[in-house]
């Protein structure tokens, strides 16, 4: 992925390999890295039991918020396409016991129709 795509928003797939060792070994056994889509320096990242939604802070980076959702604790889930105007695509989450849903943006119809189809096969078997 380009800067200049990551500065637009444009998510893409990514191979994890940026993912830290910390994260890795918070992995339970038989727990296994699905695929990762990258915005910029943030990720999602789908497990075989859970999305992680990674949010690099700081000017470097290197400090990182891990929020990790079971696919049980998933409530609902909205994906909200590109229109004229608008040039977001949004996936909304909502998750049993939070007080407001997860919401990331995309630039792209395909990526974020990719991420629900992914979200979809995990929550609803």
């Amino acid at each position: 992925m380009s800067l200049l795509s990551g500065l637009l928003g444009n998510a893409s797939e990514s191979d994890g390999a940026d993912l830290a060792d910390a994260f890795l070994a918070s992995l339970v056994p038989g727990e296994e890295v699905v695929k990762v889509f990258k915005v910029l320096r943030d990720s999602i990242v789908f497990t075989t039991k859970r999305i992680v939604f990674v949010d690099r802070q700081g000017v470097t980076g290197k400090k990182a918020d891990y929020y990790s959702v079971p696919y049980r604790s998933v409530d609902a889930f909205s994906m909200e396409t590109r229109g004229t105007l608008d040039l977001d695509a949004d996936l909304t989450i909502w998750v049993k016991g939070a007080a407001a849903p997860v919401v990331k943006r995309f630039r792209d119809d395909r990526l974020v129709a990719d991420v629900y189809r992914l979200l979809s096969l995990h929550t609803l078997g």
